[in-house]
């Protein structure tokens, strides 16, 4: 899949290593704490092991009635993030959740709203998705406002325990009409066949 700044794909095994170095080298300043799962705040080695874990977990663990991918973001060749794209019973409920990150050296470029259009772009237009969902913080002002830039409206907030205290979330909606009312971003979509299609528990 490809935006103008952007390849987004499956890596090889030597690029997701390169992913790992990125992340190893920092995904949010020390003070801040964007993830409910705190990996960012991990020792580099571990931030590492932890992006090259889940990735293998989350292909080893794929069914048509429950997936997680994985796309790897390419700037100009070189890794710089990932965007993901999960779903339950994706066939019945046509709804995504998403999550992203990207190394501190790429942040403030643009590049996170951009690998973000480009996964919306598979989901609604490739895939038929009827709604996909997002949560950040409160207090998470660069990822709410890259959600309310592409048409995502509030749904709700969660509240879970972080470190003993509670974290609230503000959960975030985008239906098909406010997509293609928000989409300015051209996306090429290659490779998805019809028996790739079904991986996604899509019908034949």
């Amino acid at each position: 899949m490809a935006s103008p700044r952007l390849e987004l794909r499956l890596p090889t095994e030597d690029e997701l290593a390169e992913v790992a170095d990125v992340a190893a080298r920092g995904v949010h300043p020390p003070e801040d704490r964007p993830f409910l799962t705190p990996w960012g705040e991990l020792a580099p080695a571990e931030r590492a092991r932890h992006v090259m874990q889940l990735h293998w977990r989350r292909l080893g663990r794929w069914s048509e009635q429950d997936w997680a991918l994985n796309l790897v973001a390419f700037h100009e060749g070189c890794p710089v993030g990932i965007q993901d794209m999960r779903a339950k019973e994706f066939g019945v409920r046509r709804e995504i959740v998403s999550g992203s990150w990207l190394g501190l050296e790429h942040q403030g470029k643009g590049l996170g709203t951009e690998m973000r259009a480009a996964m919306l772009h598979l989901a609604f237009a490739e895939l038929g998705a009827q709604s996909a969902t997002s949560l950040s913080f409160t207090d998470n002002h660069s990822s709410l406002a890259v959600s309310r830039r592409l048409g995502y409206h509030d749904d709700g907030i969660d509240r879970d325990v972080l470190d003993g205290r509670v974290v609230v979330s503000q959960r975030l909606r985008l239906t098909p009409e406010a997509w293609a009312e928000h989409a300015r971003t051209p996306v090429t979509v290659t490779g998805l066949t019809t028996a790739c299609r079904t991986l996604f528990g899509l019908p034949h």
